[in-house]
């Protein structure tokens, strides 16, 4: 016979205070339990947040880098060939300026 009083529990030993002390540890840890397991099913009732989308997608932003450094190329030859090289800056997107580049480089001779 159960009782909540706590003069009684004094009075019956120690083995029945251990017995009584391990149900109370067994109602507390049940009661987690049932916590914990209403925790995740609200967890699981949550709605998932929407996807980000994006203004400026990833692919564009690929694409740009390569217009970019595309440009940054060309400007810098111009640069080169035209300030540093005493040329005119449009020589140096001529294809014939190349096939001269390539043939001193490789050792061909005109």
């Amino acid at each position: 016979m159960q009782t909540n009083n706590p003069t009684k529990e004094v009075n019956q030993g120690p083995a029945k205070r251990k017995e009584l002390k391990q149900q109370k540890k067994q109602q507390k840890s049940a009661e987690q339990k049932q916590e914990t397991s209403d925790q995740k099913k609200e967890k699981r009732t949550e709605k998932l947040p929407k996807a980000r989308r994006r203004i400026f997608p990833i692919w564009l932003r690929l694409v740009v880098v390569f217009v970019l450094c595309g440009l940054a190329l060309i400007c810098g030859l111009m640069f080169g060939y035209g300030v540093l090289g005493d040329g005119k800056p449009t020589e140096a997107l001529e294809v014939s300026t190349w096939e001269h580049i390539v043939n001193i480089v490789t050792g061909k001779q005109e």
